[in-house]
């Protein structure tokens, strides 16, 4: 069992950046890919990108390439999401979700999720 908790949503103005944090709760955090997706209202979940159990392998959503970079300490069980130039589109519920295995864009894949953080971003 894995408990995951976003943090470090907020209000930034476009060309900006904001650290979202995932920490997770279990001594076997190591072992899970971990994900990055997000909601906008009136849309459906979007992946973002994920990062394997090693750290040694991330993978992002074309949107996002090049601006959010995926990092993971697995000695503090928390995963980061950087966050620059961000673009009004970007405004979204972000959430972190754990899965044992392979990295996978399908929400369906992850079995573990968090609550959301929130982050808009002006224009």
């Amino acid at each position: 069992q894995v408990q995951l908790a976003e943090s470090g949503g907020g209000l930034v103005q476009a060309g900006g950046s904001l650290r979202l944090s995932c920490a997770a709760s279990g001594r076997t955090f190591s072992s899970y890919t971990m994900g990055w997706f997000r909601q906008a209202p009136g849309k459906e979940r979007e992946f973002v990108g994920f990062i394997t159990w090693s750290g040694g392998s991330t993978y992002y959503t074309d949107s996002v390439k090049g601006r959010f970079t995926i990092s993971r300490d697995n000695a503090k069980n928390t995963v980061y999401l950087q966050m620059n130039n961000l673009k009004p589109e970007d405004t979204a519920a972000y959430y972190c979700a754990a899965r044992l295995g392979l990295g996978d864009s399908r929400s369906r894949a992850y079995h573990y999720w968090g609550q959301g953080t929130q982050v808009t971003v002006s224009s």
